[in-house]
């Protein structure tokens, strides 16, 4: 079967709001072995959502809708489930009663405008939301089954789970399990990347074996369909391992983890700490760190030092350092590292230095230009690389670069 997900209200289409909605209504689908199709986005327009429902209704057999349901005269989908029904809207009594009753326990007078929500299309039932005024709507329309509820995320997720789900389960409607398994990489582009996999990432390989970008970050997405959990297992563990190693020191996480959770997990392991030297990242390295739980155990400290001046008099880097050099080289970067772990008496200090853009260096160096380096017990290191995109987005992406640097070494001694 295929299943649609359709999020309706102005406040997303114009970006104002994100729509996490979907993504979670998406996964409990996937729990379920019900694949979703189609995302869709409509704003507050009785028209372009009589046609989303529509078409929905005529390409899915599944379609779960969130927003719409409130008393303003915005919100739209109970009308517009009974326009593409063919069917009136008819005042439910025990909707009824239930607002009213919630209205009664806050000490509230009941508004006649919410009357509107008890409005249910003929053929239709209600479904009870115990967290709000707004019930939701289960409907048949053809061969596809629509369930509408509530925008409001924390209203949707406890009448998903406890009034919806239970009803696709008894029509028999989920089939399987449906799992995702994500491993992240740093340090190749996307391309690069498949070039490793190309057998993997085929169309039609069982699992389906995806790509996504994001910052710098390469996932690997592993989609596995079968009929239990430990059949779908089976399949995704194999190409797992084929994919860790055939990426190897590029692979540093699965599902949620960037490097901050890895760097900090692994130095309150070893017992080590580090401190952070930041001119192009103004403390971003830190801060990523930082919000990792146990980071107080690690992160001794850190210092912005923005300005030639300042990586002078904070960290001793050496003036001629800087005059034959440039404060953008490999030499600043590891004076800086090497001055910043000197200076907080920590196993590791790393380092940033370079250009974010929009303009480059007075000797010709281009705009995303970017050094970062790594002093230890042994000594620095360095690496070099040269960012794409915004200023923010080099920043960013070169905060990633230094956690790597840092990353990459304790792996290679643990």
């Amino acid at each position: 079967m295929k299943a649609e997900i359709i999020s309706i209200g102005s406040e997303i289409t114009s970006g104002q709001n994100l729509d996490t909605n979907s993504q979670w209504l998406s996964r409990r689908l996937a729990e379920m072995g019900i694949p979703v199709a189609f995302h869709t986005t409509v704003a507050d327009d009785l028209t372009d959502n009589i046609a989303v429902f529509k078409t929905a209704s005529e390409r899915a057999d599944l379609v779960l809708c969130s927003g719409g349901l409130g008393p303003t005269q915005d919100d739209l989908t109970r009308e517009v489930m009974a326009t593409v029904a063919g069917v009136p809207l008819l005042e439910d009594p025990v909707s009824l009663a239930t607002i009213q009753e919630m209205f009664t326990k806050r000490r509230r007078v009941m508004p006649d405008r919410n009357r509107v929500q008890a409005l249910i299309p003929q053929g239709g039932e209600a479904i009870y939301n115990e967290c709000g005024t707004a019930p939701g709507v289960w409907l048949k329309i053809g061969q596809c089954v629509m369930a509408a509820m509530p925008g409001v995320p924390s209203e949707m997720k406890v009448m998903f789970d406890k009034q919806v789900k239970p009803r696709l389960e008894a029509m028999g409607l989920t089939g399987g399990v449906f799992i995702q398994r994500k491993i992240n990489t740093f340090g190749l582009g996307e391309s690069a990347v498949e070039e490793k996999l190309l057998d993997l990432t085929k169309r039609g390989h069982v699992p389906e074996v995806g790509i996504t970008v994001s910052d710098a970050v390469i996932s690997l997405r592993i989609l596995a369909k079968a009929a239990s959990l430990d059949e779908a297992l089976a399949q995704v563990a194999p190409v797992e391992a084929t994919i860790r190693e055939r990426l190897a020191e590029l692979v540093f996480g699965a599902e949620d983890d960037e490097l901050q959770h890895i760097i900090v997990d692994q130095l309150i392991s070893r017992k080590e700490t580090v401190a952070t030297a930041e001119s192009i990242t103004a403390g971003l390295v830190a801060n990523r760190l930082a919000h990792i739980p146990g980071a107080s155990n690690i992160l001794n400290g850190g210092v912005v030092v923005y300005t030639n001046e300042m990586k002078i008099k904070q960290l001793d880097v050496p003036s001629e350092l800087i005059a034959t050099h440039t404060a953008v080289s490999a030499e600043v970067a590891q004076a800086m590292a090497k001055g910043v772990r000197e200076k907080f008496g920590t196993t590791y200090g790393l380092a940033t230095t370079g250009y974010a853009g929009p303009t480059g260096g007075d000797d010709g160096t281009i705009a995303g230009t970017v050094f970062v380096a790594l002093a230890t017990s042994e000594g620095t290191s360095f690496q070099k690389f040269n960012w794409p995109g915004t200023r923010l987005e080099v920043q960013s992406r070169t905060a990633k670069l230094a956690l790597n640097l840092l990353r990459l070494h304790l792996r290679k001694t643990s």
